[in-house]
């Protein structure tokens, strides 16, 4: 019930005699995400930079997220829309989904994002237990996600407890620890 109210306060009032679609829910998720987790002040640049929200790889979402997205604040911070095929441009980004064609560059990126408090979101099988933060499933025709703490912790980001709730919690063998 949370879940549907969290999700359709995100999306665009015209669509809604049809069901949204997988992408117009995972751009949903992607906005309600940003609500739902702390993100440190020294993960902007400055006090106006706008909230980063990057695409990595191929775009699946086509307008769908530009469309959830237009108009929308994460607290008084504009949300900027970037899609990339370059890793370094990655760090520069509050969240980065990473498309399910770039599955087998996770490892890369994860090293990449090294000492950032960028939250990284995948769709591909096993993303969350590879480092990423949040993986996106289907589940019975229905958009679900599974959350890596360790990850999390790892970037300093902090996720509210009713998104905690919400997830499927998994922990990644190859999450970095020190030491």
């Amino acid at each position: 019930m949370i879940l549907l109210f969290i999700i359709g306060s995100a999306l665009p009032a015209q669509g809604q005699a049809s069901s949204p679609s997988e992408y117009q829910l995972k751009a949903a998720f992607l906005f309600n995400f940003a609500k739902f987790i702390e993100w440190p002040q020294d993960a902007f640049a400055g006090p106006q930079s706008p909230f980063a929200i990057c695409v990595f790889g191929k775009d699946p979402f086509g307008n769908s997220l530009d469309e959830v997205l237009a108009n929308k604040t994460v607290g008084d911070r504009s949300i900027s829309i970037q899609r990339t095929k370059a890793i370094a441009e990655l760090r520069h980004c509050q969240i980065v989904f990473v498309s399910h064609p770039e599955t087998e560059r996770v490892a890369d990126i994860v090293g990449a994002l090294e000492g950032t408090n960028v939250l990284l979101v995948g769709e591909s099988e096993g993303f969350a237990a590879s480092g990423g933060m949040i993986e996106f499933t289907l589940e019975q025709g229905r958009v679900r996600f599974s959350i890596n703490p360790d990850a999390a912790e790892h970037a300093n980001l902090r996720f509210s407890s009713k998104l905690l709730a919400l997830a499927k919690i998994v922990h990644g063998v190859n999450h970095p620890r020190g030491g």
